[in-house]
């Protein structure tokens, strides 16, 4: 058995899960979340808990089971307590704004970056060189974390660029032949 698959899922208070048709729908205080699961793989609700069983053996069956407990344990984290990604601007002359539920970067370029905010997401933006990104739902805040960063990704010689908060960058040293 898969050790992630047959971990039970505990219901915290204030969240209610339901399951028809192969559909998970989790709603919660941070908002709702659906998720399609595939037919062979069963999930049960008992008391206050989800379990997650499979069919068979199968390589195909094994690896569907710990994704889908994966998946749905997300769901409940995120309508619960929700996810964030923070990023930071490194740059002379780089800065970032929030105009209305627009993203304005200045990053190096001529023109301005505007990103607009996605539904289920919320962007912060602290202070002229911090990016904090969150939502309920994990993958779509990782997505447009993903897609702010590639607008200008970190470069290794000066560090310049949008990097994630936690990302440490390699630093290379440049000419070598310059005394």
């Amino acid at each position: 058995m898969s050790r992630i698959g047959r971990k039970p899922i505990v219901i915290p208070a204030g969240v209610t899960v339901s399951v028809k048709d192969n559909v998970i729908t989790v709603k919660g205080p941070k908002g709702e979340l659906n998720q399609k699961v595939n037919p062979d793989i069963g999930v049960e609700l008992e008391d206050n808990e989800i379990k997650i069983n499979r069919p068979s053996d199968d390589k195909e069956h094994r690896s569907l089971h710990g994704l889908y407990r994966s998946l749905i344990a997300n769901m409940v984290t995120g309508v619960t307590t929700g996810f964030k990604k923070e990023l930071e601007v490194n740059g002379v002359g780089y800065r970032v704004a929030k105009q209305g539920k627009d993203l304005v970067m200045n990053l190096g370029y001529s023109h301005q970056v505007i990103m607009p905010e996605k539904d289920g997401i919320t962007i912060e933006v602290p202070g002229p060189n911090k990016i904090i990104i969150s939502g309920p739902d994990k993958q779509k805040v990782g997505q447009f974390a993903a897609e702010v960063r590639e607008k200008r990704p970190p470069e290794p010689y000066k560090g310049k660029g949008i990097k994630y908060a936690d990302e440490v960058i390699r630093r290379k040293e440049g000419k070598a032949g310059k005394k």
